[in-house]
């Protein structure tokens, strides 16, 4: 994948099949990078000068040129725009691969404390060492003398680490979402339904939506919580995003992870019942209302063309995958987190090529 573009507040937004798809702790907002007299990347050229004939002649459909297999990125980014110089953190990776006839594919996270050798990276000023995915994130981020982070810079280095981590030769598209646009996401196509697996207590929101009131001095928050009981729950776009939140609950950030495939999911469902996939026009009336400014890169292809080129994966045909961890303590402390055995075989294989085989021959992995 080409390396991740900065976005000026002027881009132009447009929809993508990774706002509908991959959605993790954050919106997917893809928007298209300015490119000559503030155009968008990717648009048409001017045909005014041009013959009637070329003028006549059809144009291909959105994403003609997108083939698969592909591999995409997507990560949820804690940008904590209140904190000025907030060094961005990936609090969620996710990995979508579509399978080569673009119909079928499966999604799978990586703990956002996995243990993982990131490789030097002289434009953040970092020399390469073992850290936490998260951080991956944030340390490429970093610019020498002081400038505020650049986001586009960490989803680069973080990038590397996640190649080199799975074995993956490259990623065709990636996207860097943000928290709060999720909420107007959900809100966009009428709420999504989810089916709460277990019973989740709210750290951050009152049952009104409401946050709740940060404790003095840290340490926690205070007042009445919301509470995300079991069963078929309908989810306006506050809800959507405290539920993928938390991960103070039972099975940690195993069980967060294993929410926000459930999240993309519904998402996706709610998308297709709506015939939302199969219309550019529709696409870009989904997100028209999202404002934020996010990073996509999908080389030659614009973001339209991914959500079109995708418009026949569906719900049922995408494989949330689970993949089993476990902590790591060394002298009494947490270190982060490491994939146990079945985990690393899935990668392996799934560097190969072989993923889809491996899942059916491993139906344990095969949930959400």
């Amino acid at each position: 994948m080409a390396r991740l573009m900065r976005v000026s507040r002027r881009a132009v937004l447009v929809a993508a099949v990774v706002a509908v798809v991959a959605l993790v702790a954050g919106v997917a907002v893809a928007l298209l990078v300015p490119d000559r007299a503030g155009a968008p990347a990717g648009a048409p050229p001017d045909v005014s000068a041009a013959p009637t004939e070329a003028a006549a002649t059809p144009s291909p459909s959105p994403g003609a040129n997108v083939a698969g297999p592909l591999d995409i990125l997507i990560v949820g980014l804690d940008t904590r725009v209140s904190v000025p110089d907030w060094q961005p953190h990936a609090d969620a990776v996710m990995v979508l691969h579509v399978d080569e006839g673009l119909t079928s594919g499966y999604l799978y996270s990586l703990p956002r404390d996995l243990l993982v050798d990131v490789p030097a990276f002289p434009a953040a000023g970092f020399g390469g060492g073992r850290l936490k995915l998260t951080e991956a994130m944030s340390r490429g981020s970093r610019r020498p003398g002081g400038n505020r982070p650049d986001a586009a810079q960490g989803f680069e280095l973080l990038e590397k680490a996640v190649l080199r981590y799975t074995g993956l030769r490259r990623f065709d598209a990636g996207a860097a979402l943000t928290f709060a646009g999720l909420s107007r996401l959900t809100d966009a196509v009428g709420g999504i339904e989810v089916t709460v697996d277990q019973r989740v207590v709210s750290q951050h929101r009152r049952p009104d939506g409401k946050m709740r009131t940060l404790r003095a001095g840290g340490g926690g928050y205070l007042g009445p919580q919301m509470v995300y009981e079991p069963g078929r729950r309908r989810m306006v776009g506050w809800q959507a995003i405290d539920y993928a939140r938390q991960r103070y609950t039972a099975g940690g950030d195993y069980t967060r992870q294993r929410h926000q495939r459930q999240i993309i999911a519904a998402l996706l469902a709610k998308a297709a019942a709506d015939g939302i996939p199969a219309s550019p026009e529709r696409l870009a009336d989904v997100l028209a209302a999202l404002r934020e400014t996010v990073l996509f890169e999908g080389g030659r292809n614009t973001a339209v063309d991914y959500a079109y080129a995708l418009r026949n994966l569906t719900p049922q045909a995408l494989t949330l995958v689970s993949l089993p961890g476990a902590s790591v303590i060394r002298n009494g402390g947490y270190r982060g987190e490491q994939l146990k055995p079945a985990g690393t075989a899935f990668l392996k294989a799934a560097a190969a090529g072989d993923g889809a085989a491996h899942l059916r021959a491993n139906p344990g992995l095969r949930h959400g």
